[in-house]
């Protein structure tokens, strides 16, 4: 069952750009994540000020601290095993509270529900920006799947589930074109507001 369409409540507490560092930092997180993690939220802030141009309800600041904590899990992970994105919204929901900014986390590998652009904006744009970042670069999707394959693809299973996320990831981008009324491809996705 789908969930309810995903809404900021402004209650909830969001951290600041640098409160999210700090929690790189105490969770020890490598510097090339911190780099892709840096890039990710340059291009997820930059959607949602694309979106705010758009008179579409968001939250930046919400986007962006979601968009930073989003491999918050990742060097854990890479060290003793478990899910990512599952222990980092976990983490994330510990951390601040807001599930609203676990959600993204949680989702940003794989979005297992009917992609609608609208209801579910924040976890879709940080999935898709996650998805336009390879290592510390901007990159199309075809370019940062092919590189997945390589890198990762060592079984049939695992192939099949990449292959699934990029397919995933095309209908990603043409949701938010449509909603957003732009080519995502030719956006730079330089904000110049974040960290």
């Amino acid at each position: 069952m789908p969930p309810l369409p995903v809404k900021s409540d402004p209650s909830w507490y969001v951290p600041t750009a640098s409160e999210c560092l700090q929690h790189w930092e105490d969770f020890k997180m490598f510097d090339n994540i911190k780099a892709h993690s840096t890039q990710v939220a340059k291009v997820a802030v930059s959607i949602a000020l694309i979106a705010q141009q758009a008179e579409i309800p968001v939250h930046v600041p919400t986007i962006q601290a979601s968009a930073l904590m989003h491999d918050i899990a990742k060097t854990y992970s890479i060290q003793h095993g478990g899910n990512h994105s599952q222990l980092g919204a976990a983490w994330t929901l510990r951390l601040t509270g807001n599930p609203v900014i676990a959600m993204g986390v949680l989702h940003h590998v794989f979005w297992p529900f009917e992609p609608d652009a609208e209801k579910y904006f924040l976890p879709l744009v940080i999935s898709y920006s996650d998805k336009r970042v390879m290592h510390d670069t901007l990159t199309s999707l075809e370019k940062r799947f092919s590189d997945l394959a390589v890198r990762y693809g060592k079984t049939e299973k695992i192939k099949q589930r990449i292959h699934q996320t990029y397919e995933q990831a095309l209908v990603l981008e043409q949701r938010l074109e449509n909603l957003l009324g732009v080519d995502l491809n030719a956006c730079s996705f330089d904000s110049g507001r974040l960290v």
